[in-house]
């Protein structure tokens, strides 16, 4: 099972498709509609530094920490598949975890699709 942990839709187009075109143009062969949770790479802000050299503050950030990700499989061989950001299964690598892969973009540039998804190793 496929559970769209994003809060949009993930439309999986084929290879035969252009890299670039607009929303509709292309059917897509599957759709996993957001489950209605939303797992998101959460943060903590530690303060602002003034660094020499440097003609902007820059706040420290600690990233790493998940809200929305249920917990991680018990086995090596999930029967669930969880979808979402890249940023947040690059900061918490498990076997459960499925990202968009080989993104597909309407004319403007913004993202609208993907060609496949992938699990980051």
């Amino acid at each position: 099972m496929l559970v769209n942990l994003t809060p949009h839709p993930i439309r999986i187009y084929g290879w035969q498709v252009p890299d670039r075109f607009n929303l509709g143009d292309h059917e897509p062969e599957m759709v996993i509609e957001p489950s209605g949770t939303v797992a998101r790479l959460g943060q903590i802000e530690l303060g602002t530094q003034h660094l020499r050299h440097c003609e902007t503050a820059v706040e420290y950030v600690q990233y790493g920490h998940t809200n929305g990700l249920p917990p991680s499989p018990s086995g090596e061989h999930p029967t669930t598949w969880y979808v979402v950001s890249l940023p947040l299964a690059l900061a918490h690598p498990r076997a459960d975890l499925l990202v968009p892969y080989q993104e597909i973009r309407n004319l403007e540039g913004t993202v609208i699709g993907c060609r496949s998804l992938a699990r980051p190793v």
